[in-house]
């Protein structure tokens, strides 16, 4: 279960990333996500492992465990560390890469930045990067000539909207790049206490394993029921 949770914040993450991509250059950031999804799938086998080596109380099988589970609890640690770092990177990178954006947007024939703007715009209730009034100063306004936005920053109860500059009051207030950089440190903080909630569980894991191995280090006289009834 453990497993498939973190499979599903990993891909989730990927997403939801895809949707805000132009809006973040840097890859790298998407590392800790690999991660979560490589912990969980590994997470999987080891679960198995474990039960199995629980059920038979094998000394070996339980050390194995204990100490695979400490490298993947060393994982998820650096899953954290490295969550918080680009977390924190968010900001720079967007701020870095925003304008660009905007200014490569092309609302005839929308390529794929522009159909990532629409999209935040309306999915973000947001326009321009700190307020409407910065589509003016994009090479899309100047062409166009009409003193309009793109009617992605009409607010969605408008069905009459043109997306005018006179007609302020009809378009979404709030910049998109506060939203933005918002919206991509929420994702990262899913990474982050997953990755948390899990190391918790894994070292409960590693107690319960501990305390098997005790036991049995504790009570050499004791042994496995084997098949048959007997004991050895």
């Amino acid at each position: 279960a453990a497993a498939g949770i973190l499979c599903y914040v990993g891909a989730y993450v990927f997403i939801t990333y895809d949707d805000y991509d132009h809006f973040f250059e840097d890859v790298y950031t998407l590392i800790p996500a690999v991660i979560i999804i490589a912990v969980g799938t590994l997470l999987f086998i080891i679960g198995l492992i474990g039960c199995c080596a629980t059920i038979r109380e094998s000394r070996c099988g339980l050390a194995t465990f204990v100490i695979i589970l400490l490298l993947v609890f060393i994982t998820e640690v650096v899953v954290v560390v490295l969550g918080y770092i680009y977390r924190a990177k968010v900001e720079d990178e967007v701020d870095h890469s925003i304008r660009k954006v905007y200014n490569g947007y092309n609302g005839t024939n929308p390529d794929a930045a522009s159909r990532a703007i629409d999209y935040v715009q309306r999915q973000l209730r947001c326009c321009g990067i700190h307020n409407y009034s910065d589509w003016e100063n994009t090479v899309w306004f100047k062409q166009t000539k009409n003193n309009s936005v793109p009617l992605s920053c009409c607010k969605a109860a408008l069905s009459n909207c043109t997306g005018s500059l006179t007609r302020p009051t009809d378009l979404y207030s709030e910049g998109c790049e506060a939203l933005v950089v918002k919206k991509l440190q929420e994702i990262m903080m899913y990474v982050i206490w997953a990755a948390l909630a899990f190391a918790a569980i894994q070292l409960l894991g590693m107690l319960c394993a501990c305390i098997v191995l005790c036991r049995r280090s504790r009570d050499p006289a004791y042994e496995l029921l084997i098949t048959g009834g007997t004991y050895a």
